[in-house]
């Protein structure tokens, strides 16, 4: 998008909201702003000014953003940005096309207002270089069969997951896949504080494996899922008596994050050693590459998404040219490789 202004197109059926955004969007002379009331004025937008980005809320009269996306995008794949209030729903406009989202601000505070509309002209200018992935585009995911159990890994082993924009559909798509039996996993995806709770939820649902959202102090146990809280950063801490906790605690952003998986992996290199294994999924940025690079130096397995699955080639793209990664995987494989590598394979 260098040199070309970004045309965005905002969608909401609040008049106030919606001047509100595409003032702030237009202050940035990188972006050129529309504005829709609903989707049917919205598909009018569309045909006049083919925009770069979409912004959408959620909840709209006549018809809803998420049943919008479904029809539109297979028509017209833009990246979508979806603003709403915390609801599970958000997760099924991410399944029908969309790349990433973010939480709407009570109004009633300036100091929340503010960092939401700086967090909105960046995730639409991170949304213009992303890869629209439509569920009837995306490739199967290869099944790991029922006969190829995680049964050959040392005890004390854990793995690390670290993902960013389009990592909430990649996570729910490996999650649905590994079997039980798998040992510690650890996960920060870059995720506003209020949906990490949601999408943790959501994971336990259609993994067989139990997934929650950390709280400090939690046990890293066999079989267990613990997401990092949207706002606090998560290390791993090796227990005085063996095995594994996860510590949370405030502070600044890294690289620009909070949670940040730079620290969560730097952390399982230090306390796991050769006894752990790293992901790095699609994200804009470099977020987790120094310290996928800290775990492989350790004698941990690296894994990282490929290009042609991911919706952005950055993380991955990041610890691959630095050396983290061991081996460049597609999304649809990532399960079964995992418990391969578990495996001894």
């Amino acid at each position: 998008m260098a040199g070309k202004r970004i045309k965005v197109l905002v969608v909401d059926d609040s008049m106030v909201f919606r001047e509100i955004m595409a003032r702030a969007l237009s202050s940035d002379p990188g972006l050129l702003v529309v504005t829709a009331g609903d989707p049917f004025e919205a598909r009018d937008r569309i045909e006049e000014n083919a925009p770069d980005v979409l912004v959408c809320d959620v909840e709209m009269p006549r018809m809803n953003g998420i049943e919008f996306l479904r029809r539109l995008l297979p028509q017209y794949p833009v990246p979508a940005v979806i603003v709403s209030s915390a609801q599970a729903g958000v997760f099924d406009a991410m399944h029908a096309g969309a790349v990433d989202f973010l939480a709407k601000p009570g109004w009633n505070t300036v100091s929340q207002v503010e960092p939401f509309l700086m967090e909105l002209i960046a995730k639409v200018k991170t949304a213009a270089a992303t890869r629209v992935v439509l569920p009837g585009a995306a490739k199967e995911m290869e099944p790991v069969p029922s006969a190829m159990k995680p049964a050959g890994y040392e005890p004390g082993t854990l793995i690390a997951i670290g993902a960013s924009t389009g990592g909430t559909e990649g996570l729910a798509r490996i999650m649905q896949e590994l079997p039980p039996g798998m040992p510690p996993i650890a996960i920060v995806q870059h995720i506003p504080p209020l949906f990490s709770e949601l999408f943790a939820e959501r994971l336990d649902r259609i993994s067989a494996l139990r997934v929650k959202e950390a709280a400090d102090g939690d046990k890293l146990l066999p079989g267990v899922v613990l997401l990092a809280p949207g706002d606090r950063h998560m290390r791993v801490k090796r227990l005085p008596g063996g095995g594994f906790g996860v510590e949370l605690h405030d502070g600044e952003r890294v690289n620009g994050h909070k949670p940040s998986v730079d620290l969560l992996f730097e952390s399982v290199a230090r306390e796991a050693g050769s006894h752990a294994v790293g992901v790095i999924l699609t994200g804009m940025g470099y977020d987790g590459a120094k310290g996928l690079m800290a775990m492989r130096r350790k004698g941990a397995r690296t894994v990282g998404q490929d290009e042609a699955s991911s919706v952005v080639y950055g993380m991955p793209k990041a610890a691959y040219e630095i050396g983290a990664v061991e081996k460049q995987i597609p999304l649809e494989r990532m399960a079964r490789h995992l418990v391969q590598l578990l495996n001894g394979r």
